[in-house]
């Protein structure tokens, strides 16, 4: 997801799909542990989407302070 249109979302739906990226990171990692993935790099975009999330989330956090 690009930047602009993570900043068009509200904070409520921006911490729903940071829960999910979270249970999918899980999901991957379980995988990747077990039995391998057909594409390891999923797990690095996963991360680099809640990280960008986050960086959202605190920019609006202190932007209200």
């Amino acid at each position: 997801m690009k930047n602009n249109k993570l900043k068009e979302m509200s904070s409520q739906d921006l911490e729903k799909e940071l829960g999910e990226l979270k249970s999918e990171l899980f999901k991957l990692r379980f995988s990747l542990a077990t039995n391998g993935l057909d594409n390891p790099l999923k797990v690095k975009e996963v991360r680099k989407e809640i990280a960008r999330i986050k960086t959202v989330l605190r920019e609006r956090e202190l932007k209200n302070n």
